[in-house]
Formats: C-alpha cells, sequence, structure tokens
C-alpha cells in the first residue's frame, strides 16, 4: 500500500490520493508513525516484512520464504529438504532472440486453471528429487530432497519488463532444476489450459520460476512468547505459513484470491468471528501490491480505497462497543509503482488502543498516508518494536 510521491497526482502518493475515511478515523483517534521493518541488509521481501509485522526478528528467524509457504500448505521439511516458491510465469520474446519477464503472474492465472498445470507438470518431476505442490493462483511449491539453499535466485516480481535469460543461467548451472525447468516449459506449451488461454486474449502461464529457496525455521509461538492465541486471515501461502509457525490458526475464507477480486466480505466476517474465542486476529490483503506489481495506479487507488471501506470500515464498526481493543493497520513494506517491486524504506502505520464507540461522524482533519506518518516524528526501528506496541497491555 505504501508508495512515493506520483507527478500525475501533482507529487501526491496513491495513499494520499484515495478516499481513506476510515483509516483516517483511525489514525486520528489513535497514533501515526512509521516503521522499519525491513532490517538493514536484508531483502525488501513480504516474507520478511511480515514476519517482521508479527513481532519476530528477520534477522534471527529467517530462512527462505518457501518454507513459511510449505507450512500453510501442510508440508513438513525434513532438515536434509529445501522448500522453493515456484512461480508459473508469463516469459515473452524480447525482440532480440531472448526472453524478458513479462508477468511474474502468467496473467492472475486462476487458482483452477493453476492446478490443472501443476498435475501436469508432476510430469517433470520424474526421476528427479523433486515434490511439486500445488497452491493459490500462481503461487507454488517446490520441494528437493538434499538441494541447494544458497542458490542466488531472484524474485520474478524483482525483475518485471527485464531480460529474464541473465536471472534463469542459475538453473542452468545445476542439473536437478536444469532438467526440470526444461522439461516444465514443453509440458506447458503443450497444454490446453495454455491454449485456451492465447485463444482468450490473456497471457500463458510458459515457464516455472522456483525461488525464495530455504529450510525449515524454528520459531517460538505468540502463545509461548506473550500468552497469545489467535487467527490467521490471508489467500496468500506465504502468511497463512508465518501464521502457521506463530501458532495462529489459518482460516480459510472461500473466493479469497490475493487480488481485487478477493472476498473481503467473508474476510471482515471471519476475523470478528475468530476475535470471539481469540486474542489476536492479522487480517493480510494482497490487492495494493499486486497493483504496484502490475504499474497500474488505477487498480492501487481502488485496492486502497477498496481496503478502507471493505475492509477497515467493517471491522471497526464491528468492534464497536465491543470493550477494550486494539486495531493496528500497516503496510508491510513499500511497492512503488515507478519500481513495480518492494523497497526497504520505512513502512507506515495507524494504531488505535482503547474502546471504540459508534462514529458521530468524520473524525478530526487527520489523513493517513505516508507523509503524515513521517512528519508525526514517531518512528520505530522494527516490526517486532511495533507488534510489542500492539499487543502491551493486552
Amino acid at each position: 500500500m505504501g508508495d512515493t510521491p506520483v507527478a500525475s497526482l501533482g507529487g501526491k502518493t496513491p495513499l494520499e490520493a484515495a478516499h481513506t475515511p476510515h483509516m483516517n478515523r483511525l489514525a486520528g483517534m489513535g497514533e501515526m508513525g512509521r516503521v522499519q521493518t525491513i532490517p538493514p541488509g536484508m531483502e525488501p521481501g513480504s516474507d520478511i516484512a511480515n514476519m517482521a509485522l508479527l513481532g519476530y526478528d528477520p534477522a534471527v528467524y529467517h530462512t527462505g520464504r518457501a518454507p513459511l509457504e510449505a507450512a500453510s500448505l501442510g508440508v513438513s521439511l525434513d532438515p536434509h529438504q529445501v522448500a522453493f516458491r515456484c512461480n508459473l510465469v508469463y516469459l515473452e520474446d524480447d525482440g532480440r532472440g531472448g526472453r524478458r519477464m513479462g508477468d511474474h503472474s502468467a496473467g492472475h492465472i486462476t487458482t483452477q486453471e493453476a492446478r490443472e498445470l501443476v498435475n501436469a507438470l508432476q510430469e517433470a518431476c520424474d526421476g528427479l528429487p523433486l515434490t511439486l505442490h500445488a497452491g493459490v493462483s500462481y503461487r507454488h511449491l517446490l520441494v528437493w530432497d538434499h538441494g541447494d539453499d544458497s542458490l542466488p535466485t531472484t524474485p520474478p516480481h524483482d525483475i518485471l519488463g527485464e531480460p529474464s535469460d541473465p536471472y534463469a543461467r542459475v538453473y542452468d548451472q545445476v542439473e536437478v532444476l536444469s532438467r526440470f525447468v526444461a522439461r516444465a516449459a514443453a509440458i506447458l506449451a503443450a497444454h490446453p489450459v495454455n491454449a485456451r488461454r492465447v485463444a482468450q486474449g490473456r497471457r500463458p502461464a510458459n515457464a516455472v520460476w522456483p525461488w525464495g529457496q530455504g529450510r525449515a525455521p524454528s520459531m517460538p509461538t505468540l502463545q509461548e512468547r506473550f500468552g497469545l492465541a489467535g487467527s490467521m486471515i490471508s489467500a496468500v501461502d506465504l502468511l497463512k505459513g508465518l501464521g502457521v509457525y506463530a501458532g495462529l490458526e489459518p482460516v480459510e475464507v472461500p473466493g479469497a484470491t490475493g487480488y481485487l477480486d478477493t472476498n473481503y466480505q467473508g474476510k471482515v466476517e471471519a476475523a470478528l468471528g475468530a476475535l470471539e474465542d481469540g486474542d489476536l486476529v492479522f487480517v493480510h490483503v494482497e490487492a495494493p501490491d499486486e497493483a504496484s506489481h502490475e504499474g497500474s495506479l488505477e487498480k492501487k487507488i481502488r485496492a486502497i480505497e477498496d481496503f478502507d471501506a471493505k475492509v477497515v470500515g467493517p471491522i471497526l464498526r464491528g468492534l464497536e462497543g465491543k470493550g477494550l481493543v486494539h486495531v493496528l493497520v500497516a503496510a508491510d513494506h513499500l511497492t512503488p509503482l515507478h519500481v513495480r517491486t518492494h523497497v526497504g524504506d520505512p513502512s507506515l502505520f495507524a494504531l488505535f488502543r482503547g474502546r471504540l464507540e459508534a462514529s458521530a461522524g468524520p473524525a478530526a482533519k487527520v489523513h493517513f498516508h505516508e507523509k503524515a506518518a513521517s512528519q508525526t516524528g514517531l518512528h520505530l526501528s522494527s516490526g517486532p518494536e511495533l507488534f510489542e506496541r500492539l499487543v502491551g497491555s493486552i
């Protein structure tokens, strides 16, 4: 959700230009500031940023993105196994005899289509120490027995529009991955799902892209650390896996897609229901990040406004009259439209602790956005510092 000033918006950020009365209300009632979710020297990924927001120091606990996604899929990793995120991607000709990363999500391929492709791709694992597990949309999991977790792989969303061949050479250097990637490309090229997508004018999933590898981490639960039990609500396996390691119950919401068409109402109902019995619920919405990777200002503003109207507003109303509550809205990291990927700059948050009463109308004239957050002077050095501020006195 976080961004940098956009010239076509007169120097405003998408969040600053969006209509966000509910986040503004939250910031006006509570406190607003910035937080450094990405520790110095670490990659500004969603895995690191969200681990920090859940109160864990990534420098201590982070071993890779894919092991977290494995936990979400119920895949238990043995010490000798290395998990990779395996994207279905679209590679396009660059006009010079090479290829470039056309789309890290294969045109936001549907989960149903992806499952058909992943079923066919099982053949690419024959005779190799690899196991492929289906996830959601373009996000899947590859497990390599006795694999190498030190390979310099690259997130596909970091190289959108760039030549992909230089980054794919890492697979050519390892026979197991080289054979898998080549076999997968042949299977995808001949698959009816892709033929239908091309006929419909949509991008095919014509390649696999393993990345984000690592071994299983060792993390204490939030119950062990803070005495907290709760739930995780997300369409994204990464977040659900983080929740598993943190001891949070993953809540499945039908129609949760991780995109603009996600089931916002279902997430809200699940969150309010989870709070009836639990201490904490973490609700993750991916749409602003996906719009940023696409470089779409229109979609990003829509995603922000949908989040405000369809998630923040209903949750605040649902918590009115419920006694003492702590509510945090935070961007895990900035994803500026002009670079279409994550950056390690400080993110922003609004935090309220108290009793929510029915709103009598517009709150004080406080606007929740990056510039305003920086002007409060409240700057936290880490995600764990923000999490402890959230759960303090519970």
